[in-house]
């Protein structure tokens, strides 16, 4: 079954890293990756801008609505995802409990249905 991991995280506490620690912190990103690619769970993955650059687009009655910025105001914020095959939720949930994010952050897990993987 495919899911996807919605990777949240607050942008203040990121930044406050030491560089080194935050060079550590992408390193281990990309050595979870590898490691969920050698087990063949990995589908894919994109990292997020910062959330300044965010656009938040509505369209009501024929009407549409451009706003700078997400939909809703909350310290962490969407920073990644990442697709993933797991047999089922308890697998999912122990292949995101790996993802060095949810020691800064956190981690939403969702099913997927369909999506076309490479």
């Amino acid at each position: 079954m495919k899911y996807v991991c919605l990777i949240y995280q607050n942008d203040k506490v990121f930044e406050a890293m030491p560089d080194a620690e935050r060079a550590a912190f992408r390193q281990a990103c990309t050595d979870s990756h590898a490691a969920l690619m050698k087990r063949g769970r990995y589908l894919a993955a994109a990292a997020l801008k910062d959330v300044d650059t965010a656009t938040t687009i509505r369209v009501r009655d024929d009407r549409t609505s451009v706003t700078d910025g997400p939909f809703a105001e909350t310290k962490e914020q969407l920073a990644g995802l990442i697709f993933i095959e797991a047999d089922d939720l308890d697998e999912a949930i122990a292949v995101a409990k790996t993802i060095p994010a949810v020691r800064v952050g956190s981690v939403e897990i969702r099913a997927a249905e369909g999506g076309t993987f490479s």
